[in-house]
């Protein structure tokens, strides 16, 4: 379902604190910030923190686009957390437990957490949902953001639609009124598996794709293997609980073209450079930037090893397995 369209900030007073100042966090800040929703951006350094508050843009992370200078950061915990009426994690997924471990004391009592982070954990081959429950506890509510949301294209205001899913009925209502803009479109849903699964997947898939292209092996064969890998995409969400029309909507499906196809996608880059033959190394040592895929690659060979037992595991997963 469609939030209803709301530009106005919510009539009770809300505090967001974004953990994360990545491209996404800065994305989802922007997006809070230009409704004049009080955020706290929770990021690494003084030295980022300073830059961000007087010169409303990231030292690093796109340099060239201007915040709203309604967005405050810190490196503070503390200062970030303690008044927050909600949390947005945009941690990457590798070291998120590390990171709430490090803040889960600052963060308040039921304070709900959206989780806007992709992929599976190595360690644990848990997703987000897991993560969040076993650092943060199961007293407080939880959602999960995704689908086609290129960090530069949120900054610049063009139009993006997601989705939201949680098990909170009444908390994806509440994060999707506080999101939507004219161009900032939500959609709700109660499927957080089908959202994890295909915000996860999707970024393998892409850096295949990527592949295909560094091989120069062409759009029908880049098209033939998207498809397919929509399609492994959708039997390994139904053997995990997943609702097919999940995997459909945007944050399967929609989330997919965007990395497969779009030009500003760090995973299709990724297995770009690697068909043009550099080694994973030396692309890993050129970028500051996470390719989520790489990581949860690994993560997603293990899980169907160690999740689908017996015929399941036989059916064929050319390209995710």
């Amino acid at each position: 379902s469609m939030a209803a369209l709301s530009t106005s900030p919510p009539p009770y007073p809300v505090r967001v604190a974004v953990l994360g100042g990545g491209n996404f966090g800065l994305a989802l800040a922007s997006v809070l910030g230009r409704k004049g929703i009080p955020v706290t951006l929770l990021v690494r350094s003084d030295e980022i923190a300073q830059q961000l508050n007087t010169e409303h843009r990231h030292p690093r992370y796109m340099n060239d686009v201007s915040l709203p200078t309604t967005i405050r950061a810190t490196s503070d915990p503390k200062t970030a957390l303690s008044d927050a009426t909600y949390v947005v994690h945009s941690v990457p997924v590798q070291y998120s437990r590390a990171f709430l471990n490090d803040v889960k004391d600052y963060i308040p009592k039921g304070v709900p957490v959206l989780s806007a982070s992709k992929g599976i954990e190595t360690t644990s081959l848990g997703f987000m949902a897991d993560i969040l429950r076993e650092c943060l506890g199961d007293d407080r509510s939880y959602a999960f953001l995704s689908g086609p949301s290129f960090a530069r294209e949120i900054c610049e205001g063009v139009a993006t639609a997601v989705v939201i899913a949680s098990e909170d009925v009444d908390l994806t209502d509440d994060f999707a009124d506080l999101f939507s803009s004219e161009n900032f479109r939500v959609y709700t849903s109660h499927d957080v598996i089908g959202v994890e699964i295909g915000g996860a997947v999707k970024n393998v898939i892409a850096l295949a794709a990527g592949m295909c292209e560094g091989l120069g092996l062409g759009t029908n064969a880049m098209s033939g293997l998207v498809t397919r890998g929509c399609a492994e995409m959708r039997r390994l969400g139904l053997a995990l609980g997943a609702r097919p029309s999940t995997i459909a909507g945007l944050s399967g499906v929609g989330d997919t073209f965007g990395t497969c196809f779009g030009p500003l996608s760090r995973n299709r880059k990724f297995g770009y450079r690697l068909g043009q033959g550099e080694t994973m190394e030396e692309i890993l040592a050129s970028t500051t930037e996470v390719a989520e895929g790489v990581d949860t690659a690994i993560a997603l060979r293990a899980m169907i090893k160690k999740r689908l037992k017996g015929y399941r595991l036989y059916l064929k997963y050319p390209i995710l397995f």
